[in-house]
C-alpha cells in the first residue's frame, strides 16, 4: 500500500517485491511452526518451552528439528527483509524500495517496524527452538546440587530473573547473526530469491513436517 500510494515506479516495484517475498516465505515459516506444534502436542508457547526443559540443552527443539530450524532461520531472515534478502529495498536497483518517497517520521516508522519485526522473529526462534526461558542445565539438577528447595520464594525470584536473562541472551544471539549476515553476504537476485522459497524451502519444510508426523505415529 505504501509503494502504490507513493505514485513512484521504484516504490511500486518495491511494494510488488515485498508482497511476492512475503507470500513465498510465510508458507515454509508456518509449516516449520506446525512441525514444532506437532512435536510438542500443543499450540501454546508455554507448553512448547516446557517440553524443552526435561534434559536442559539436550532437549531443545534445535536438535530434534535441525532441518526445520535451518528453514525457519532462512525464512525469518527473508520475512524481516534482511540481507541477502532485502530485495524490496535494494538501494542499487530501487533507491529505497517502497520507502523511497517517505521522509521524517513516516520513514522512521518503516525503519523501526523492520527492527521490531527482527526482534519478534528472534523471540520466536528462541521460544520454538532454543528452549525459551529455560536454563541450559535443568533447574532440578542445580537445586539438588546445592541442596536447596526449588519452591522457595527467593529461588522463584532468581529463576524468574534468570529466565528473562536467558530469553534476552538467546534473542540477542539471533539478532547478532542477522546483523553478521548483513555484513557478510551479498544480495541475491529476485528470481533466485523466489526460487529459493518455492523450489527449495517449501519442499524441505513439507518433507520435514511429513517426517515429523510419521515419527510421531511410529512412536505412538
Amino acid at each position: 500500500m505504501a509503494g502504490y500510494g507513493s505514485n513512484n515506479k521504484y516504490a511500486f516495484l518495491g511494494g510488488l517485491r515485498a508482497v511476492a517475498q512475503s507470500i513465498s516465505y510465510e508458507i515454509p515459516l508456518s509449516i516449520c511452526v506446525l512441525a514444532i506444534c506437532l512435536l510438542s502436542n500443543s499450540l501454546s508457547t508455554i507448553d512448547i518451552v516446557e517440553k524443552q526443559s526435561t534434559y536442559g540443552i539436550l532437549s531443545w527443539n534445535v536438535w530434534r528439528q535441525p532441518i526445520g530450524f535451518v528453514a525457519f532461520l532462512i525464512s525469518a531472515l527473508a520475512e524481516c527483509e534482511r540481507l541477502p534478502f532485502d530485495l524490496p529495498e535494494a538501494e542499487e536497483e530501487l533507491v529505497a524500495g517502497y520507502q523511497t518517497e517517505y521522509t521524517g517520521m513516516k520513514f522512521a516508522l518503516f525503519y523501526v517496524g523492520s527492527y521490531v519485526n527482527l526482534l519478534v522473529s528472534s523471540l520466536f526462534v528462541t521460544v520454538l527452538y532454543l528452549g525459551g526461558w529455560e536454563c541450559p542445565i535443568p533447574v532440578s539438577i542445580i537445586c539438588n546440587f546445592f541442596n536447596i528447595s526449588e519452591g522457595a520464594p527467593a529461588i522463584q525470584v532468581i529463576l524468574a530473573f534468570l529466565g528473562i536473562s536467558f530469553t534476552l541472551f538467546k534473542t540477542y544471539l539471533f539478532i547478532f547473526l542477522a546483523v553478521l549476515t548483513r555484513w557478510t553476504l551479498p544480495r541475491v537476485r529476485i528470481d533466485q530469491l523466489l526460487d529459493l522459497g518455492w523450489k527449495f524451502l517449501l519442499p524441505i519444510s513439507l518433507g520435514n513436517l511429513l517426517l515429523t508426523a510419521s515419527l510421531k505415529i511410529i512412536l505412538i
